[in-house]
């Protein structure tokens, strides 16, 4: 079992992404969340990470979060014991994501930070959840204490990522891959893909949930991270 688990937000995102699983996983094990909000390039944020982290150390990032763990395996994999990959992509930026991405900065530059939560919101959540003002409110709280500067600074690192499907068959670790059911962002199809690259990779499909999977069916994450971390 890893002593130390480190938890990485994705885009907009902060610990209170991961709120529920840090309470269910804490007691023995130190849990760390990274800062991802400083810095403008995945490189930059992975050795931010590992200068602050562990020798080892089990890691697991959510979509942004997933793209830095994977260049935290570029970096260092030696120190990571274990890898947990949620509803993230293994793939470079799409033509068509980078131009949405790009017109999102614009809108944050131009003082029309707030204006960019709602175009968001109904790519991130389940269907059937599109109405929770609760986990609404959840979300949009990470976007304002996220900011513009670095949310531009985080969208900025996500569109100039490597590809990362040449790292997944060096991975000898074990390795979670977790996707929403129904994430409309990372699908299924792409997080299988992952799976079938890494030879010691798990695949775990959380139903009724979209790309916020920690917060949508926290319970049920918080399950296969703990398989994940107990497992032999």
């Amino acid at each position: 079992m890893a002593d130390t688990l480190v938890l990485i937000p994705g885009l907009a995102c902060t610990a209170r992404l991961y709120e529920a699983q840090i309470s269910a996983l804490s007691g023995d094990r130190n849990i760390v969340v990274a800062d991802h909000a400083q810095d403008d390039s995945i490189p930059a944020i992975a050795a931010r990470l590992l200068a602050s982290a562990p020798e080892r150390f089990a890691l697991a990032g959510l979509s942004m979060g997933g793209y830095i763990a994977m260049e935290v395996m570029r970096q260092a994999p030696e120190r990571v014991q274990r890898l947990a990959l949620l509803d993230t992509t293994s793939r470079p930026d799409t033509p068509e994501a980078t131009q949405d991405r790009k017109r999102l900065i614009a809108l944050a530059e131009a003082g029309r930070y707030e204006d960019t939560f709602a175009q968001m919101w109904p790519r991130l959540v389940h269907p059937d959840r599109q109405g929770d003002e609760a986990l609404q409110e959840v979300v949009f709280g990470m976007m304002r204490e996220t900011g513009p500067e670095a949310y531009i600074r985080q969208q900025r690192a996500i569109m100039a990522r490597a590809d990362s499907r040449p790292l997944l068959p060096t991975i000898e670790i074990p390795t979670l891959v977790l996707v929403g059911e129904n994430d409309a962002i990372t699908p299924p199809e792409i997080a299988r893909e992952m799976a079938e690259m890494i030879e010691w990779a798990s695949l775990v499909v959380i139903p009724d949930s979209g790309h916020l999977s920690t917060l949508e069916q926290p319970e049920r994450v918080s399950r296969a991270l703990k398989a994940w971390l107990e497992e032999g």
